[in-house]
């Protein structure tokens, strides 16, 4: 598969690096000559120009694209990126940080196709969402990373939080949740949970009891 990936920053290099060990192509577009030029000698062919500008995205092939991943800190510029990509039938990812109000979450997630939060699935899910894959990075993580799913038990002090407000390790992100007997989706920061609720972690293994503690009923 052939792939344009914006924003050579640590999302978009590292998934840029996945999907290029796995044997796909792509092309890096920045606007920063350094970047670009890390980009270059990394292996990548590479655009200099705004990913924002349809004719910078011509240049890089978003024409004959399967995808295109728009991982800049800007989301007016991952959106345009995401719009232009749309506009030429392109599998569209966008790129959104963690703290965006839910409407605004909302307002983007309705024209594209995914949306990645860096703090949640870093490259790994990037790379899977590109591909139209189900959120299986499990063969993607680290040595000292583990995924796990726990439910929300009755006495669980994450009862009542929204995920955006649980006390977890910073080595711990929660990326997917679904409500009792319903199926796992990726969460709003402002989703409140229940008892009952599943969660599905990425946490660093060393930590993993200290999250089972944080969401887990109480013993």
């Amino acid at each position: 598969m052939r792939f344009v990936i914006v924003g050579y920053g640590r999302v978009g290099s590292r998934t840029a690096t996945i999907l290029a060990e796995e044997g796909h192509d792509l092309v890096v577009v920045d606007n920063d000559v350094d970047r670009t030029d890390r980009a270059a000698e990394d292996g990548f062919e590479t655009v200099l120009g705004d990913g924002a500008d349809e004719e910078t995205l011509l240049e890089a092939g978003i024409d004959e694209a399967d995808a295109i991943g728009a991982f800049t800190p800007d989301l007016n510029v991952n959106f345009a990126a995401c719009m232009v990509g749309k506009h030429h039938g392109c599998r569209t990812v966008l790129r959104i940080d963690e703290d965006y109000r839910e409407d605004i979450y909302e307002k983007y997630a309705e024209d594209v196709d995914e949306i990645i939060y860096p703090e949640r699935l870093g490259a790994a899910g990037a790379k899977t969402a590109m591909l139209g894959g189900d959120f299986n990075v499990v063969a993607d993580l680290a040595t000292n990373l583990q995924l796990t799913v726990l439910e929300i038990g009755a006495d669980s002090p994450a009862v009542g939080k929204r995920v955006s407000e649980l006390d977890l390790p910073a080595s711990a992100r929660v990326y997917a949740h679904g409500r009792e007997r319903e199926s796992l989706t990726i969460p709003l920061p402002g989703t409140e949970l229940e008892a009952g609720d599943e969660v599905a972690l990425i946490v660093e293994t060393d930590h993993a009891e200290e999250v089972r503690s944080a969401l887990a009923a109480s013993t």
